[in-house]
């Protein structure tokens, strides 16, 4: 193993890591936070395949929050719900 081999895993690492925090928070929010604001969990269902999406593309936090409010504005207020995610709303 060279010194390249350490730098690929390192930069692997980092790639596979990105958004992971925000679709942890996603999946710990309870039924009854995601029922409070929508019954179709369809919407929930959409904000994880979004994020998990701008995780492997590897995009930006500005593209990730227009492709947020691409799908509607109670998909974004379940994104809201996290900590990290609401950040991308600040203003």
């Amino acid at each position: 193993m060279n010194r390249f081999d350490d730098l690929f895993d390192e930069a692997d690492a980092a790639f596979n890591a990105t958004y992971q925090e925000e679709l942890n928070q996603l999946k710990g929010l309870s039924p009854e936070v995601i029922a409070a604001i929508t019954p179709n969990t369809e919407d929930h269902t959409a904000l994880i395949k979004v994020v998990k999406q701008a995780s492997e593309e590897n995009l930006s936090k500005a593209q990730l929050a227009a492709n947020i409010r691409q799908l509607g504005a109670v998909v974004v207020k379940i994104a809201k719900k996290t900590p990290l995610l609401s950040e991308l709303f600040q203003s």
